[in-house]
Parts: structure tokens; sequence; C-alpha cells
């Protein structure tokens, strides 16, 4: 009886102390590294996420923006940070095939996707091909009359190597039978800056940060990757329903921390996360931006990572080895 007793008491106190654990969570500020520049999509995103938990935990959660390697490097970063909840990641869909990549051109990877746990998925939108407003390119058919017609000419900036703005135009280029010339850069926001100085004649992106020059007239939308037609872009056909089944890519964007990270803490930040997608500053700087709020978390989001990662590793094996 006194041991049943000793043990009943153990197990009080250590739920007792994750209790505390959650509710003290978080005493001083957060780093929220995005593994690319400044101007991508996860950077887009990342920011009013950010602002808004400052609001909700009175604590600084300041963007680092840790760019290189397609976004590796800036992953693999907090996927080795001290598991406390203090370092986060607003992660690309990229995240889950950057390992399968290295293994693919016979690298070992910096990090594995077990290494980082999931916590929330605040928007997931399919990419867009753009091309400058000055283009004669107007539509998809187009498109791949002129790439079919100039072989090797018809340039796509991407934020590297196997990056979520990478892939969708190889799963393109695959379909239609397609030799484009790749021109990889360190993150969307210099993808994007090259599109818009005209270095290079198309770019696929998620809406959020073509969106204002969409509506300034810079640049123009043919075609989404998406099953459905994309919110604020309904006269832009997919490439679905243009006789590409196969041309489907999601960039999402998600919320992660090392996978040690304690389960209260976990919760914590979860728990505000939901604070976040209806905080109403959010939701003013995700539509000002482009972007669909697309709030999911605990298994939620764990199915649709683990759906959306099996997706990619394909595409990434056919793909193959780049040099």
């Amino acid at each position: 009886m006194k041991r049943r007793v000793l043990i009943g008491s153990a197990a009080v106190a250590a739920f007792a102390g994750a209790a505390r654990a959650q509710e003290s969570f978080p005493t001083r500020p957060l780093s929220m590294v995005v593994a690319f520049p400044p101007g991508g999509q996860a950077d887009v995103v990342g920011r009013p996420v950010a602002a808004a938990l400052e609001r909700i935990w009175r604590v600084a959660v300041p963007i680092v923006n840790r760019g290189g390697a397609a976004g590796a490097i800036g992953n693999a970063s907090v996927a080795r940070a001290t598991p406390d909840g203090y370092t986060l990641l607003m992660a690309l869909s990229s995240m889950a095939l950057l390992p399968e990549a290295a293994r693919v051109n016979g690298r070992e990877p910096t990090y594995t996707p077990d290494m980082l746990a999931p916590i929330a998925l605040f928007s997931a939108d399919p990419t867009v091909l753009v091309v400058p407003s000055a283009s004669p390119i107007r539509t998809i058919e187009q498109f791949i009359a002129d790439a079919k017609a100039r072989p090797g000419q018809v340039s796509y900036s991407s934020a590297g190597n196997y990056s979520a703005l990478h892939v969708p135009m190889a799963q393109l280029s695959q379909a239609a039978g397609l030799d484009m010339l790749h021109v990889p850069f360190q993150g969307g926001g210099p993808a994007l800056t090259a599109l818009l100085a005209g270095q290079v004649n198309c770019l696929a992106s998620g809406p959020g940060p073509i969106a204002p020059h969409v509506r300034s007239g810079a640049l123009r939308p043919i075609a989404t990757w998406g099953r459905t037609r994309l919110a604020g872009f309904e006269e832009v056909p997919t490439l679905i329903e243009k006789g590409f089944p196969d041309c489907e890519f999601y960039i999402w964007v998600g919320l992660f921390a090392p996978a040690a990270t304690p389960a209260p803490v976990i919760a914590r930040i979860r728990d505000a996360s939901r604070l976040v997608s209806a905080d109403p500053e959010f939701r003013r700087a995700m539509e000002a931006s482009g972007n669909t709020i697309d709030h999911r978390d605990g298994e939620a989001f764990q199915r649709f990572y683990g759906e959306d990662a099996a997706r990619l590793v394909r595409v990434v094996r056919a793909l193959g080895k780049i040099e």
C-alpha cells in the first residue's frame, strides 16, 4: 500500500510539474526561424504569426531569416536546437522533401523530418505560374508552345534545387515534355525579384508574395497547381483542368519545434496558434498578402503533413540527381 501511495504521489508531482511548465511558458523571448531570405511565402506568413504571438504572450518573437541550401540550413538549425520551445521553425512544404533530395544526390541529410514536431498549419495554397505583364504569353497553351519551340531557353527562378518553387516546375516539365532553364536562388524573395527585374521568364510561387504584383499589373498569372481554382485567382485555370492530372502542388506554411520539445510546451504553442488564427490583425494581414488561412493542428495537421510528404518524396525520386 505504501509503495502504491509513493508511486501515486510521484505521478501527481510529475503531472503538476508538466502543468506548471505549460502554464508558465513562455517566460522569455522566442526565436522563429524562417529558412529563407525575407519576401518569400514562409516569411510573408511567419511575420504576422510572430506578431500575433507577441500580442498573446507579451514576449518578443523575432523572425530570424536563416537562408541557404533551399531551406535546409535553417530547417536543420531548428531540428538540432535545444528542445525547450524557444526556437521554432516556420516551415514550407519543401521541408519534408529536402532530406530525400540529399539522399538522391548521395549526401547525408543535415536533418530528417522526424527531428521536427509539427504544431500547426497556417496556410496551404497551390502554386501559381506567373509571367511578366510585358510577356506576350497569356495562356498556358501559349506558354507550353513557346517552351517547346525554344528548348533550354525559357527560364524560371526558384528558391533553390528541390525547393517548393522548383518542384512544381519540374512536375510541369515532366508532364508536358518541356526542357526549361532552372535558375536557383537562395529563397522565394530573390526568385521573385529576379522575375520582376526581367532576369527570368517565369516563376511558380505561392499566391501571397505575387498577389501585390498581380494587382499592380506587373505580373500575369496563367495557371495554378491546385485541384480546384484558387480564391482570388478564379479566372486562372488549373493545370489539372488543362490536361495535366499529375500537376498538383501546394505551398503550405506550418509551425514546427524540435521533436524532443516537452508535450506540455507543444500544447501551449498549439493553443496559442489557435488564438493566432482567430486574431483580427493576423487575419487582415493574411488577406492583404493574398494568403488563405487554413489552420489545422493535432491529428489533422499530422495527417495532412504525412500525406503531402509522401507525395513530395515520390516527386524528388522521379526528379533524381541534380548535377
